[in-house]
């Protein structure tokens, strides 16, 4: 399954590092991503895969990450394709 990851927070060195290795300690793929500073702010969306072991955790998994995020001063919002997808039709 794939899920869009966004991301927002304090421009810093090391914020696309980190992310991606989040990803990485979860066996997510990166298969997209764009990342922007806005004024002083870093903002970034990533598409990933989200390996098959993960999706019957997904929820533990997202809000693992998510509160992660805030630790390091981050909003990191986690959200399957289906639901991103769904918001954005009309």
């Amino acid at each position: 399954m794939r899920a869009v990851i966004s991301v927002v927070g304090k421009d810093r060195t090391g914020i696309l590092a980190y992310v991606s290795n989040v990803c990485y300690e979860h066996g997510m793929n990166i298969e997209d991503v764009t990342q922007k500073v806005m004024d002083e702010f870093f903002v970034m969306i990533m598409i990933v895969t989200v390996p098959d072991e993960n999706h019957e955790n997904f929820v533990n998994l997202v809000n693992e990450i998510e509160a992660d995020g805030q630790k390091h001063a981050l909003s990191i919002h986690v959200m399957h394709e289906a639901i991103f997808n769904a918001m954005h039709t009309i």
